[in-house]
């Protein structure tokens, strides 16, 4: 009998992406189908550098990292567990993020908008102080912070488990010099030592998904916080402060990004006076809109609380 064909890493991919379709699996943490959903696990979990593929495609595999790996598999399919809490890793605009089930997976489309630092629609040059409203992660954050080596980010969030997780990545990124982490439910907990600041810029992916996409999920997204999703009926009860408080803390000229996914026809019915800019992505996503701080202005004046 002839010996068994050595397993390949490229062999284990194939292998566990089989798997992976038969078991009719919902995408969207990072991937949209079982091959890419398979590299990256295998990636992942043998320590592989993804700019040595594809020569790294024709390294053996031994038994026991096959059977690792394997493992592995069977939770993705039995558990419906995202790889990127299997393997505390994700990735966003070209940086690597340590992840837990304590924040949301990285999947934003305004990572696109981060790589070419928000142009037309902001003078990069001018930015020295930016928010990010939920950071989870700090993934966005983080981002913005090496797009704009001048400026100081905060990284705020109302979890203080999300902000315990954003901690390390700004540290394995390190930036404890400017980019500060603030717990605080979006704006309410920044002047409470007097003037609020002012930002060139606020980002945010904050909770947006309505009851109905609550209800229907699939399984692997019952394993992000609900904290981070959950919007209420409409999908807009986070947007809705934002809008109203961040003329507040904008400086002049400054400018408010805010993802809103499937919640965009909600949004636009609600405030139908707001002329929105709705950019269009490259690499796929949508429902990101873009205000100055003087629409907001002439809309909601200075910035009132809606809580």
């Amino acid at each position: 009998m002839s010996p068994a064909a050595p397993i390949t890493v490229e062999s284990l991919i194939r292998r566990i992406a089989d798997r992976f379709a038969a078991a009719e699996l919902s995408f969207g943490h990072g991937t949209d189908n079982a091959l890419d959903e398979a590299a990256w696990l295998v990636f992942a979990r043998l320590g592989l550098a993804h700019e040595d593929a594809p020569e790294v495609y024709a390294a053996e595999v031994d038994e026991a990292a096959v059977a690792d790996v394997g493992a592995l598999a069977t939770r993705r399919i039995e558990e419906r567990i995202p790889v990127a809490y299997l393997v505390n890793e994700a990735w966003f605009c070209g940086h690597r993020f340590y992840v837990d089930e304590r924040v949301l997976v990285p999947r934003s489309p305004i990572a696109e908008l981060i790589g070419e630092r928000f142009e037309p629609w902001l003078h990069a040059d001018k930015v020295q102080r930016i928010a990010d409203l939920g950071t989870g992660s700090g993934c966005i954050a983080i981002a913005l912070a090496h797009a704009f080596p001048d400026a100081r980010v905060d990284a705020i969030d109302i979890s203080a488990e999300a902000l315990d997780v954003a901690a390390i990545n700004v540290a394995d990124h390190g930036l404890e010099d400017r980019a500060q982490l603030v717990q605080s439910d979006f704006f309410a907990g920044l002047e409470q030592s007097g003037e609020p600041p002012q930002y060139d810029l606020v980002v945010s992916n904050p909770p947006y998904v309505d009851r109905a996409d609550m209800d229907e999920r699939p399984a692997e997204f019952h394993h992000e916080p609900e904290l981070g999703l959950a919007a209420g009926d409409d999908g807009l009860a986070s947007v809705n402060v934002i809008l109203h408080d961040a003329a507040r803390f904008l400086a002049p000229g400054g400018l408010l990004v805010c993802e809103v996914g499937n919640s965009r026809p909600a949004l636009e019915h609600r405030y139908p006076e707001l002329a929105f800019v709705w950019p269009e992505f490259e690499h796929g996503g949508e429902g990101v809109f873009l205000l100055n701080r003087e629409a907001l202005v002439s809309a909601f004046g200075e910035g009132s609380s809606v809580r």
